[in-house]
């Protein structure tokens, strides 16, 4: 069996249903304390229309999750190392950070392109891909952790 540095892994994923659901429910209590607050009827009308808008946004978004323009994958492999990749810009390299996280639950990625001094981060939920994918992926993320060359 070849090892893990060896072997190509190659996933892809879609915005997550459930989190986007989580953020909605978020927002609408967000409003239900905005309603219940003490303050001035202007800012309390300023926040409720701010906080509807994130709403209508958010559904918006969701109703569109299954547009191949959203998807997002991760690949490994010996000589190229990590890279993500989107619609806009294909595969990219990345240099993953150690406060990485892999869990059942999610996956957090700390990542920044070359050539960038700030890192981002992609938060891949367990309903965003295919759970042996998942998997596979956590399992890639914790044993291959000195290929990574992170940054401390």
């Amino acid at each position: 069996m070849q090892s893990l540095s060896k072997q190509t892994f190659r996933c892809f994923w879609q915005p997550s249903l459930r989190l986007s659901q989580a953020v909605v429910v978020i927002l609408l209590l967000a409003e239900l304390a905005v309603v219940l607050a003490a303050i001035a009827w202007l800012l309390k009308l300023s926040l409720l229309l701010l906080l509807t808008l994130q709403i209508v946004q958010q559904w918006l978004q969701m109703r569109d999750y299954q547009q191949p323009s959203l998807r997002s994958g991760v690949r490994h492999n010996a000589t190229q190392g990590w890279q993500l990749w989107n619609a806009q810009h294909g595969w990219r390299s990345v240099q993953l950070r150690a406060d990485s996280m892999a869990i059942p639950a999610l996956i957090l990625l700390r990542y920044r392109y070359a050539h960038q001094w700030f890192y981002r981060s992609a938060l891949i939920p367990a309903d965003s891909l295919p759970q042996d994918s998942h998997r596979r992926l956590r399992v890639r993320l914790k044993f291959s952790r000195q290929l990574w060359r992170a940054i401390k």
